[in-house]
């Protein structure tokens, strides 16, 4: 349950904290994305020095190449001292580990090779470089990135100058190059094949010849204009998320990219957001505690007067509460007190009245019941002594005292039964049968008064679980009732119907009915309709029924009449001697 307190505290987290929370997730965002961003800037650059270092390389590497071939045209020079120069410049210049001078019919005529030439004037595949014809990039025999580049020779005899260029020290730059503690730099070539890589456990990769077309970087680069010289991407690979930066060598078509895992590359942004939230998580306990206290203090009055009106609800009227404000609060607390004061008041009185009205109700019935049986028997005792020796009177003295004796018996044993439930003994009894008999006993009585007794019984028996005399009792009440409610010439209906598993009884009149407000009290005690009696015949016989386990209720219309309908589990046992007769 959402107590004030909570509201309370959470009121001033709301206040105080809402604003912190909001600024720092504006700064949190801001710094990230600044991070990020600088990061990502830092990393662009150092693609970008990669790719201008290797373009330099590769360019001084050609420039060489040509400065040979400068030195080997129009000089009329013979083949050994071409060969010299060849061998002398290889020596020079580890980059090429092979000059070849090859004819225009493609026959090498002169190689700083002692054996068999390899190399051979690139064909169709080779992309002209400035002048210079070069090779797709492959990888050698010791797993060097190699290329074979021809330079024109513009002489009279014509022919090509072919070196073999090994790019040992372009590898060893990438080799050399570390992005923070886990970020290298790889080269991929324009048709995706990957040249080199600065990571140690992916130089296998290099040497299988894997192909990156589908690395997003090198897709990405492939989808952008030719102009476009970087690109940054974040994705997963085997190092898990990364975040990758491009930058293009424009006149390789080549493509440098230095990989960084995301973890150690945002490092200090998730750190810094990690101290930022935590500084919030702290701060907003720190105000939920301090608003939790405060407002404790502040609404324990208001408790304490909860719980003193539920104490008076529950009927603890010396419950009071203590309240030590002198504010709005002390008064109402103050006033609680009184009221709890004015309701004991209230409440002896309110006793006192009842007491009264109770003892007048029971005394008045008890004048109602009792004074004329007793009148009867004093004036009989008056007549005793005069006519003793009349036997014939003293015969109907003595039918008159045992009439007006169990009358009076009968008024006493309501007041006893009132507080005290009678006890039953439950037997298999037959409602139809049992009806039956008090109707036909009854029958005198009813045409006495000029009324008709109907029976409308279920086919078979109806065997409940009961007491015969308390239930004759509750049927007996309910039929004089009936009578006595209803007019002359008019009719009193005794039904019995089974549903389900239950028997259902019936008792409906023709008489005057009962008011509609007075329906929910009729079963009270001492609660009456009629001009006389003490109001406990249905009371009794409502406890008789529900001591039953069963159910009576009422239904009346002013000027129509009222039902009575007891309800009953029914029993599959037997009386005993029935039992007997069924199962012989």
């Amino acid at each position: 349950m959402k107590t004030l307190t909570n509201r309370f505290a959470l009121l001033l987290a709301a206040a105080a904290v809402v604003p912190l929370l909001a600024y720092g997730a504006v700064s949190v965002l801001s710094l990230r994305a600044g991070a990020q961003q600088a990061v990502i800037v830092g990393n662009l650059n150092v693609a970008r020095q990669i790719s201008e270092q290797i373009e330099l390389y590769v360019t001084g590497s050609i420039n060489i190449l040509k400065a040979v071939a400068a030195d080997l045209q129009q000089t009329g020079l013979q083949q050994w001292q071409q060969d010299r120069i060849l061998k002398n410049f290889v020596i020079q210049f580890a980059e090429f580990k092979e000059l070849t001078l090859i004819n225009d019919e493609g026959t090498p005529f002169v190689s700083s090779r002692l054996g068999t030439p390899t190399v051979s004037v690139p064909g169709s595949e080779g992309i002209d470089f400035n002048g210079v014809l070069i090779s797709p990039f492959y990888v050698d025999d010791d797993l060097l990135p190699t290329a074979t580049i021809a330079v024109r020779l513009a002489d009279r005899e014509g022919g090509w100058l072919v070196g073999r260029l090994n790019l040992e020290a372009m590898w060893r730059m990438v080799d050399r190059i570390r992005v923070g503690e886990n970020g290298f730099a790889l080269v991929v070539t324009s048709d995706g094949r990957l040249l080199a890589h600065g990571n140690p456990t992916a130089k296998s990769r290099v040497a299988r010849g894997d192909n990156l077309q589908q690395h997003p970087l090198v897709a990405r680069m492939g989808n952008m204009p030719t102009e476009t010289e970087v690109t940054s991407a974040q994705y997963e690979n085997e190092q898990g998320a990364t975040l990758g930066v491009a930058a293009r060598l424009p006149s390789l078509e080549w493509t440098v990219i230095v990989e960084q895992p995301e973890s150690e590359a945002f490092a200090i942004p998730i750190r810094l957001q990690r101290q930022l939230g935590i500084a919030i998580a702290v701060a907003l306990m720190v105000m939920l505690g301090v608003g939790y206290v405060w407002g404790r203090r502040f609404i324990g009055p208001i408790l304490a007067l909860t719980r003193g009106t539920r104490a008076l609800a529950d009927g603890r009227l010396t419950e009071r509460v203590t309240v030590d404000s002198t504010d709005e609060i002390g008064e109402l607390g103050l006033a609680f007190n009184n009221m709890a004061d004015r309701l004991v008041e209230l409440q002896e009185d309110v006793r006192k009245k009842e007491r009264q009205a109770m003892f007048g109700r029971i005394s008045v019935g008890l004048v109602h019941d009792l004074s004329h049986p007793i009148q009867n028997i004093g004036n009989s005792c008056k007549l005793i002594v005069k006519m003793f020796d009349d036997i014939e009177y003293r015969e109907s003295f003595k039918r008159t005292i045992e009439r007006e004796l169990a009358q009076v018996k009968r008024v006493l044993d309501d007041l006893r039964n009132v507080a005290r439930p009678i006890p039953l003994q439950k037997f298999p009894i037959d409602v139809n049968k049992a009806l039956s008999d008090l109707v036909e006993s009854m029958q005198t009585t009813a045409e006495s008064a000029g009324l008709t007794i109907e029976m409308e019984f279920v086919l078979g028996h109806l065997y409940v679980e009961g007491d015969l005399f308390a239930l004759n009792r509750v049927y007996r009440n309910l039929l004089m009732n009936a009578m006595q409610a209803t007019p002359p010439r008019g009719r009193v209906v005794v039904r019995t119907t089974r549903h389900d598993a239950w028997a259902s009884i019936q008792i409906a009149d023709t008489g005057c009915g009962i008011p509609n407000e007075r329906l929910g009290s009729i079963f009270e005690d001492f609660v009456t309709t009629k001009r006389r009696g003490l109001g406990l015949g249905l009371a009794i016989s409502k406890k008789i029924v529900e001591q039953l386990d069963g159910i009576i209720t009422v239904e009346s219309q002013v000027g129509i009449g009222s039902t009575f309908t007891l309800r009953f589990p029914l029993t599959q046992a037997r009386p005993s001697r029935l039992a007997i007769v069924e199962s012989a």
